[in-house]
């Protein structure tokens, strides 16, 4: 009986093992910034985990950050298909900070744990969505023109690409944004609503970057801000133009400089992925 039930066990182990998968990855890297003119330099790091575990239709994410004394938890979701249903729930409640990255500041802090369940049903060329704040949206590609529209937040996005170039608008409720993007003699460039402008080419054997952000106006919190309507307030910044080189070692890892015309300072970057 003994060898019966030892039998059974390692039987069920190895059901177990076969079913579910569990996949990790991460990225690593060491940053030097000299802060600009008049300013302290100082050498940054950071290390993250990633882990993703797999049984079925059913998946575990996981993120760590690595670089302190131990493991911080940046977030956990389980989700899993029942039929036509996703049921996703949000075990972690990320800590939001006001942070300045140029563009202004986002302030706002909120619970961000919880269980959404959406409803994704084909109907001809469009799916109907519907999750579990009451938002139906409806999305579907038609000639090459992908559109997604969301009933109660009232938000159409519409993409496609048109001649070599690639373009996206958005209306929220009433205020459009667009995006154009295109490749002229191997240089990849993207112009935005924003007046934002980059550039993206090969130089000899490096990846050259060149940014421009435009000036961005202060704007105040929506009045409604219920998950669905919330839009967080963001401070006013000045214009200011980055230019970036990348090059990726045989070490695997890539070497980055970038020089940013805002406080006039040059970061120096070595990260690797795995």
């Amino acid at each position: 009986m003994k060898k019966l039930i030892a039998l059974f066990a390692v039987s069920s182990v190895a059901t177990t093992g076969a079913m579910a998968g569990v996949a990790l990855s991460g990225t690593a890297s060491v940053s030097y910034d000299d802060n600009g003119s008049g300013n302290a330099s100082e050498t940054t790091y950071d290390a993250d985990l990633a882990l993703v575990g797999t049984a079925g239709s059913t998946t575990l994410t996981a993120g760590y950050d690595m670089e302190g004394a131990s493991l911080a938890t940046t977030g956990v979701t389980l989700a899993t298909t029942i039929g036509p249903m996703t049921v996703s729930a949000d075990m972690h409640n990320a800590a939001e900070d006001s942070t300045d990255n140029g563009d202004g500041d986002y302030k706002f802090q909120q619970d961000d744990t919880g269980v959404s369940v959406s409803l994704n049903a084909p109907i001809g060329d469009a799916t109907i969505a519907l999750d579990d704040d009451g938002a139906v949206s409806i999305s579907g590609t038609w000639s090459g023109v992908t559109i997604s529209h969301n009933v109660k937040t009232n938000v159409t996005t519409g993409s496609a690409a048109i001649a070599g170039m690639d373009v996206s608008v958005t209306n929220d409720d009433g205020s459009s944004t667009w995006s154009l993007g295109t490749t002229v003699s191997g240089v990849a460039v993207t112009l935005d609503s924003d007046s934002d402008v980059s550039a993206v080419f090969g130089l000899a054997g490096n990846t050259m970057t060149v940014n421009y952000i435009g000036e961005r106006a202060s704007t105040a919190s929506s009045t409604d801000m219920t998950a669905a309507k919330a839009k967080y307030s963001k401070a006013s910044a000045a214009a200011y133009s980055t230019v970036a080189i990348s090059r990726a070692l045989t070490s695997g890892a890539t070497l980055a400089a970038t020089y940013k015309s805002s406080d006039e300072s040059l970061t120096l970057k070595a990260s690797v992925a795995f």
